[in-house]
């Protein structure tokens, strides 16, 4: 039956992370691969999601609060005004938003600028629209926006800009004057921005997200898409929502609506509650993440990786490999799950980039740090019972092979 699938499906593989989430619960090993939490969320939007499925909030639902809390948190924290009633759709998660966007406004041939390394969700949407991925690699080990090689990425056919900030994987948080500049050449070459902003409430060490559409002139041609899952430890439950102009909004909506028609129900009435949690929790959100981010980033440093850039933001490190491993990436995660029973991602597979780019795509590792203290803990202990006697791990030793 494979020569009746679509010339598309067959372009289309398992996703790596997921298939690397899979190995560790088939191997018992410790899951640093995938990026959702293994804690409890907050107690407050389980009761709430309990309560709404007892009242038998259970069908087809369109719950407009979500959209209303949205535009007032819009306005808080950006200084925006959004029309909750026109410009908010609420879909299954950000993925779903995301795709949703580009179907309505990718023709077959539009070209979209994306900044590498990238999500792979990103490219699959971009594909199944008919648009064409253009890469911009940012320039490491910061990780920076190089203006020039933005500008010579847009042609004729430059349909969108694609900006994750905070971003997955580096932690990279995108400052005013880089944001500045991906406006400036979205508004001279007249083309709209897309956001995911799913990690806007997760930055360190006083840095906040800046959202492009805050900037002048751009809330008129930029698509926010964010949700729940992140910031409210709920990954499973898929309510996100796109914030755009009305035209491209109600277009989303159309896409939204034909594809799964709504959000789970209950999940959108515990979603009212998770929007009214109090300033307290979104503080306490981020100093945990940060505690975290160090603990894994010291671990790490201290077994030998090259670690050049920490996060500012989300809930990864990107690792370098240092020049004495001889492993690539996929050969290391290979060896740190039979080895140490930790598994992490291969940087390799968030590079799109041309080859010949001034940095190896093959040296980098994703760490996923939202997970339990025991978790990290265990991680901690299986890692460190690799190193040698200076203190590396074995496996960046060639003696070691």
């Amino acid at each position: 039956m494979e020569a009746k699938l679509s010339s598309l499906a067959k372009t289309l593989t398992p996703s790596s992370i997921q298939q690397l989430s899979y190995l560790a619960q088939r191997c018992n090993a410790v899951n640093l691969a995938e990026g959702f939490p293994d804690f409890p969320a907050p107690l407050h939007i389980k009761d709430a999601a309990v309560s709404a499925i007892r009242a038998d909030f259970n069908q087809y639902s369109h719950v407009q609060g979500i959209c209303d809390y949205v535009a007032r948190k819009m306005n808080e924290m950006h200084g925006m005004n959004v029309d909750p009633l026109t410009d908010i759709v609420i879909c299954c998660g950000q993925s779903e938003a995301f795709a949703a966007t580009m179907f309505a406004i990718i023709d077959p041939g539009d070209e979209v600028i994306l900044f590498d390394p990238s999500y792979e969700t990103y490219d699959a949407c971009i594909r199944l629209a008919g648009g064409i991925p253009v890469y911009v690699g940012l320039d490491p080990p910061q990780w920076t926006l190089n203006s020039d090689k933005l500008e010579k990425s847009f042609t004729p056919k430059t349909k969108a800009v694609v900006l994750n900030s905070p971003h997955n994987p580096t932690g990279k948080v995108f400052n005013k004057d880089e944001l500045e500049i991906i406006a400036g050449a979205c508004q001279r070459r007249d083309v709209v921005a897309v956001t995911d902003e799913v990690y806007e409430y997760i930055t360190f060490d006083n840095q906040s997200n800046i959202s492009l559409a805050s900037l002048p002139g751009m809330q008129r041609r930029t698509v926010i898409t964010s949700s729940l899952s992140k910031t409210f430890s709920v990954t499973g439950w898929r309510v996100g929502w796109a914030i755009a102009p009305t035209c491209i909004a109600s277009a989303v909506r159309n896409f939204h609506v034909r594809i799964t028609d709504c959000a789970p129900a209950p999940f959108q009435e515990a979603a009212l509650a998770a929007l009214r949690s109090p300033p307290a929790y979104f503080d306490v959100l981020r100093r945990d993440y940060e505690s975290k981010r160090d603990c894994i980033f010291n671990l790490l440093a201290k077994v030998g990786f090259k670690m050049q850039f920490k996060p500012q933001g989300s809930f990864f490190v990107f690792a370098q490999l240092p020049e004495s491993c001889p492993l690539s990436d996929v050969e290391f995660v290979e060896e740190l799950i039979k080895q140490a029973g930790v598994v992490a991602v291969p940087g390799a597979g968030f590079f799109h980039s041309n080859p010949s780019a001034d940095y190896a795509s093959s040296r980098y590792i994703r760490f996923a740090f939202c997970k339990s203290e025991d978790t990290l803990a265990a991680a901690s202990v299986k890692i460190s019972r690799l190193v040698d006697a200076s203190g590396n791990l074995k496996l960046f030793n060639l003696e070691n092979f």
